[in-house]
This record gives structure tokens, C-alpha cells and sequence, in this order.
């Protein structure tokens, strides 16, 4: 009869692999998303609402963000809100990209010449992020918060970077997400979006007329890097009462030969 063996030991489990520490970090990115997107804050019930949480899961999750830096409680208010560790996150993601520094100069003469808001934003995740704004002096005006997502087919942003995809890019987009009507005048036809960028790679720019925001209108061009991949957005924009006809198509001449000076500055061209 053979030898009975002695049981073999285990391994330790490698935490980094645990479910319950994968699932914990993905919920503590949800509610730091609800947060940034309420700058004023919300109450513990509202997050835990918005997540599908319970209160007592949320409160602990928000204990371990807090203690890091990520969130902040108000106690006066009860109001939690995104904490100062955030900043450096962000900021680190626009140092990486050297060409926010260099459009920024181009930006500010934009918004000096037209008297309008300017903005750079990149493709994060299927969306157009604003990572940079020179806003207007005038009373009415057009605003973006820094950070903000907003569709890549419906915003002058969004459309410029989506000139520099293929079409075949473009309907695996539309088949994804779809195309949502955020105005009366939003694209809804996959057909209509592709007339729309067929025109802006023709002209140099984009125009959003009214297809995000009712009442305010955009021109947007991309500017490309040294393997020809559009690396940003910059646009113009404000009220459409403001940017009509021939206001419109000179702006987006003028953000257009920007967009290629910031191009060339870079050293990168537009794939054509």
C-alpha cells in the first residue's frame, strides 16, 4: 500500500483577484463619475439611488474615497462632492498632452477675434471630452465644464474628430450607441451624419447647428498629430442668434486654418 501523501498547501489567494475587490473599485468609479457630474454636491441617499446601492454599501465606499483623497463631505449639508485628489488626476491627464499648452495661445486669439467661447476637446471612450476653454466676455455665451462628455454625433467637437474615422468607424459607432435626439434638430439618420462629415472633411470644419443645445450653434475643426491621427477638437461657439450665415462660415474658416497651424506646429497632417 503506497505511502499516503501529506495534502498539498494552497497557494494564497492574490487579492488583486478577488471578485468582491474588482466589483468594490468598479462601484467607488461609479459614484466618483455621479459626483463630478453634480459640482454642488449630492446626499449619500441620491448616490446610492443613482448606483443601485445600498446607503450602507455606498457610505462605505465613500469613507474609502474619502480617506484618499477622491471625495469630500460637507457636514453642514450632508453633501458629498468630488475631493481634491481629483484635480491632480486631471491635470496630470492634460500635462500628458503637451499639445493643450500649445493650442492654448490659438485658442485665446480665437475667442479675441470672434468674441465667442472657445474649445479643445479629445476622443475619450466614444465621447468628446473638454479638456481646455477660453471663454467669452459676452453677456450670453455658450459654456462646457472642463471634463464634460458630450456625444461624438451630435456636438461640433464631436463631429470634427469624427471626420478624421472611416465611414465603416463611423456605422460601428452609430450601430453602438446610436443617434440620439438631444434637440429638435439633433442628426437621427446615420445617412444625415455622414452628409454632415463628408462636408466638414470637404470644407476643413464642422458645423453643430443646434444639434446639442437648442439655440446655440458651433464650428469645430481637428488637428492632427505626426501619424496622422486627429488628436483633438478645437471650436467656436456661441448663440445662434449670433452665428449665422456668413459669421458662421467665416469662423469656421478661421478655426479651420487654426486647426492646421496647430497641425503643422505639431508636426502632424491630416490623413487624406
Amino acid at each position: 500500500m503506497a505511502d499516503a501523501q501529506p495534502a498539498r498547501k494552497r497557494a494564497p489567494r492574490d487579492k488583486t483577484d478577488n471578485g468582491d475587490t474588482v466589483q468594490a473599485l468598479s462601484r467607488g468609479l461609479q459614484l466618483l463619475e455621479c459626483l463630478a457630474s453634480e459640482p454642488r454636491g449630492l446626499l449619500l441617499t441620491d448616490l446610492a439611488r443613482r448606483v443601485g446601492l445600498a446607503p450602507s454599501t455606498t457610505h462605505r465606499l465613500l469613507a474609502t474615497l474619502m480617506r484618499n483623497g477622491f471625495a469630500e463631505l460637507h457636514k453642514g449639508s450632508g453633501l458629498w462632492r468630488v475631493g481634491a485628489t481629483n484635480v491632480a488626476l486631471g491635470n496630470a491627464f492634460i500635462r500628458g498632452r503637451d499639445f493643450v499648452a500649445l493650442a492654448r495661445p490659438y485658442m485665446r486669439q480665437l475667442s479675441s477675434e470672434s468674441g465667442e467661447t472657445s474649445n479643445l476637446a479629445v476622443e475619450r471612450d466614444q465621447f468628446a471630452v473638454y479638456v481646455a476653454q477660453v471663454e467669452s466676455s459676452a453677456t450670453i455665451r455658450a459654456f462646457s465644464r472642463l471634463g464634460d462628455r458630450v456625444p461624438l454625433t451630435c456636438s461640433g467637437v464631436g463631429l470634427a474628430l469624427l471626420t478624421a474615422w472611416s465611414p465603416a468607424e463611423v456605422d460601428l459607432l452609430v450601430e453602438s450607441q446610436g443617434l440620439h435626439a438631444h434637440t429638435d434638430k439633433s442628426i437621427v439618420q446615420a445617412d444625415t451624419l455622414h452628409s454632415v462629415l463628408d462636408q466638414g472633411r470637404k470644407q476643413g470644419y464642422v458645423v453643430d447647428d443646434e444639434f446639442h443645445v437648442r439655440g446655440m450653434r458651433c464650428v469645430a475643426a481637428p488637428f492632427f498629430g505626426g501619424n496622422g491621427e486627429a488628436l483633438a477638437a478645437l471650436s467656436l461657439s456661441g448663440p445662434a442668434s449670433r452665428l449665422t450665415g456668413d459669421k458662421a462660415r467665416d469662423l469656421g474658416a478661421l478655426v479651420a486654418e487654426t486647426a492646421r497651424e496647430i497641425s503643422r506646429r505639431i508636426g502632424g497632417a491630416a490623413i487624406v
